[in-house]
């Protein structure tokens, strides 16, 4: 019996897919390299962890986590919409607006997003009368994941050949519909791995708003750890609350992926 056929596989498209079990046993074989490098690392720690010090403040990691669950998740939707109608401004035929596009993309990727969460909270949000922090964070973190997803979405757009625009034409499709028959199907497809890097990154991104003391995630574990002095203790339930959150984005674009390939 030739061992390497349960231990290699082809990286050929429309190669047949692996059986279950090997891709299980293949799976639990890599989480035991890591959790071997883990356990090693750990052991070897002259630091002894103190959980007692932090578990009564179980609460508080709860209360920051759903924090961090909604002001992502209204970013991520806001941020799709923004990300789409930047990507589309580009396109259009008013120059105006197509130039107010790229200036507005290359403006927030070439500058920190802690530096426009401080000019957001300190300059934008008092010149319009925003007095909220929460709705001051959730708007900088949506433009600036914005100017990304356009981008990423102007990138998919273009990836579609001009011969199946001037088909579109010549049966009849106005712009309208060539976009939504034609371009944005296609381009779905090309997007969805790098969209979804970017709504991991949002989700991650959002720790920064800690600056302005809002009370996400991030922000309480660093209370925790004022408090308590137990700085591990604090932050290694930080790493996992946000593995939880990101993990499940991952593996729902993948389903996505998958479920919209087809050969070309």
């Amino acid at each position: 019996m030739r061992w390497s056929r349960f231990f290699f596989a082809s990286s050929d498209l429309g190669s047949p897919p692996l059986p279950g079990w090997v891709r299980a046993a293949n799976f639990a074989l890599a989480m035991l390299a890591v959790s071997l490098v883990c356990w090693f690392s750990f052991a070897r720690l002259t630091y002894h962890l103190r959980w007692d010090s932090v578990s009564s403040y179980r609460e508080m990691f709860l209360q920051g986590w759903f924090a961090t669950i909604w002001i992502s998740a209204l970013s991520l939707v806001l941020s799709t919409g923004i990300g789409l109608g930047a990507a589309l401004a580009q396109r259009a035929p008013f120059l105006p607006l197509r130039y107010l596009g790229k200036i507005y993309i290359e403006t927030i990727r070439g500058t920190p997003l802690l530096v426009q969460i401080l000019f957001f909270n300190f300059v934008m949000a008092p010149a319009f009368g925003v007095k909220n922090r929460y709705v001051v964070g959730v708007l900088t973190l949506s433009f600036f994941s914005g100017a990304y997803i356009a981008e990423i979405i102007r990138a998919g757009m273009e990836s579609i050949g001009r011969s199946q625009l001037e088909s579109a034409r010549a049966i009849g499709l106005t712009r309208r519909q060539t976009y939504r028959h034609v371009i944005f199907p296609q381009a779905l497809r090309q997007t969805l791995p790098p969209l979804a890097g970017q709504f991991v990154s949002l989700v991650k991104d959002s720790s920064l708003l800690s600056v302005i003391s809002i009370k996400e995630f991030t922000w309480n574990a660093q209370s925790i750890n004022a408090m308590t002095f137990s700085t591990l203790e604090s932050y290694l339930p930080l790493a996992a609350g946000y593995l939880v959150l990101t993990l499940p984005i991952s593996l729902w674009t993948r389903q996505m992926e998958q479920r919209h390939q087809f050969e070309t």
